[in-house]
C-alpha cells in the first residue's frame, strides 16, 4: 500500500503516490500496488477526501494571503463542509522572494470568506497546515459572519499560541520572518485578548495562530491524520497489505508528533506490517523512527546526490528512489 502525504511545494499526494508506484513497478512488476494518497489537514486535504468520499467540490473566490483574489476549493458531503485553509492562505501562494516582506502582513481573510461560503452546512471542518500567515486568525475573524454550524479544526500541530514552541517562534522563520519580525509577531499575538482563553490549548499555534482564532469561535479539534485515516478507510486497506509505504517532504521531529506518516506507521505496526518512509529529506534517527513503527526511511535528496538534483526532477528522482527501495523490500526478499 502506497499512502503518502504531499511533498510540500513540489508534488501533491497523488503525484507522490504515482511516482512511487512508477518506480516500484520498474523494479518489482509482479507486486500488487494499492495507491492511497493522504493528507493531514494541510495541502491536499480536500482532494484526498473528495477521492475517498465523493461529494461536490465547490470553488469560491476569496482573498489570498497578500490581498489578491485566489480560487479556493472546498468539499460538501452529507451535510459537512471540508475546508482547506491553505487554499486561502497557504505559503505556496506567496512567492519565496516576497516572504521576508509579507511575513508580518499576510492575512487569513480568505479563510473567513470560505466559512461564509459554507455557512449552510451542519458541520464545517477546517483543515490546517501549510499556511503563510501568522495573524492569529485576525483576518479570518474580521470577515467571517456568525458561524452557526458545528466547527471543527483538523490539525496535527500541538503547538500552543505563544512561547518558544508557539506560532511565531516555531513557524515564523519558515514563512520568511526575521528574528526581529518573529518577536513583533509574538507580541502581536500575545496582545490579542480574544485569544487569551485558548492560547495554551494544544494546536492553538497551528497555521500561525489560526487554530486559536477558530477555537475562539468555539471550534473543537480532531487529529487531521486520524480523521483522514478514518474517512479514507486506511485501516481496512492495511488489513490487506503486506507492506506500507508512506512519505512526506521532510521526515523530521514534527513528523513524530502525530502527523500523517506516523498515523500510517502506527496503523501498520498494529497489524505487524513493516512501514517504509520515502521523504525528500530525513532527519529522524533509526531509533526514533522505530518508536513510531517506521522500519526504514530513505531520503530522495541523499539518493539523488543533493537537494538541488532532487528538486530539479521531483517525480523522477522519487521514482528512482522507489525502484531502489523496491529491490530491497519486494517479495520474495521481504519474506
Amino acid at each position: 500500500m502506497i499512502a503518502p502525504d504531499c511533498f510540500g511545494g513540489t508534488l501533491t499526494a497523488r503525484e507522490v503516490a504515482e511516482a512511487v508506484a512508477e518506480g516500484w513497478r520498474r523494479a518489482a512488476p509482479g507486486d500488487e500496488l494499492s495507491l492511497r494518497p493522504l493528507a493531514d489537514g494541510g495541502p491536499g486535504f480536500v482532494d484526498v477526501l473528495h477521492t475517498a468520499l465523493g461529494g461536490v467540490v465547490r470553488t469560491t473566490t476569496v482573498t489570498g494571503p497578500l490581498g489578491d483574489p485566489v480560487e479556493a476549493r472546498w468539499l460538501e458531503h452529507d451535510g459537512t463542509a471540508y475546508l482547506e485553509s491553505a487554499q486561502a492562505c497557504g505559503l505556496h501562494l506567496i512567492p519565496p522572494d516576497l516572504r521576508p516582506r509579507t511575513a508580518e502582513t499576510a492575512t487569513t481573510r480568505g479563510v473567513g470568506e470560505l466559512l461564509n461560503a459554507a455557512r449552510e452546512a451542519r458541520t464545517i471542518v477546517v483543515g490546517l497546515g501549510g499556511s503563510g500567515t501568522t495573524d492569529g486568525g485576525e483576518g479570518m475573524r474580521a470577515t467571517a459572519g456568525a458561524v452557526t454550524a458545528r466547527l471543527v479544526v483538523a490539525s496535527d500541530v500541538e503547538n500552543p499560541l505563544l512561547g518558544p514552541h508557539g506560532a511565531a517562534r516555531t513557524f515564523g522563520p519558515q514563512k520568511g520572518a526575521s528574528p526581529e519580525a518573529v518577536e513583533r509577531l509574538e507580541a502581536r499575538l500575545a496582545a490579542m485578548a480574544e485569544l487569551a482563553a485558548v492560547r495554551d490549548r494544544p494546536g492553538a499555534g497551528a497555521a500561525g495562530g489560526l487554530g486559536a482564532g477558530l477555537m475562539a469561535l468555539g471550534a473543537g479539534t480532531v487529529s487531521g491524520a486520524g480523521l483522514v485515516r478514518e474517512l479514507t478507510g486506511l485501516d481496512a486497506a492495511l488489513d490487506h497489505a503486506d507492506l506500507a509505504v508512506t512519505g512526506e517532504g521532510s521526515f523530521d521531529w514534527q513528523s513524530l508528533r502525530g502527523k500523517l506518516v506516523t498515523a500510517v506507521a502506527r496503523g501498520a505496526a498494529e497489524r505487524g506490517l513493516p512501514c517504509v518512509v520515502l521523504a525528500g529529506q530525513v532527519s529522524v534517527g533509526r531509533r526514533e523512527a522505530a518508536a513510531v513503527g517506521v522500519r526504514d526511511a530513505h531520503a530522495v535528496a541523499e539518493h539523488a546526490g543533493s537537494v538541488e538534483r532532487s528538486l530539479a526532477d521531483p517525480a523522477g528522482t522519487l521514482a528512482d528512489l522507489a525502484a531502489h527501495v523496491a529491490r530491497q523490500w519486494s517479495h520474495p526478499r521481504a519474506t
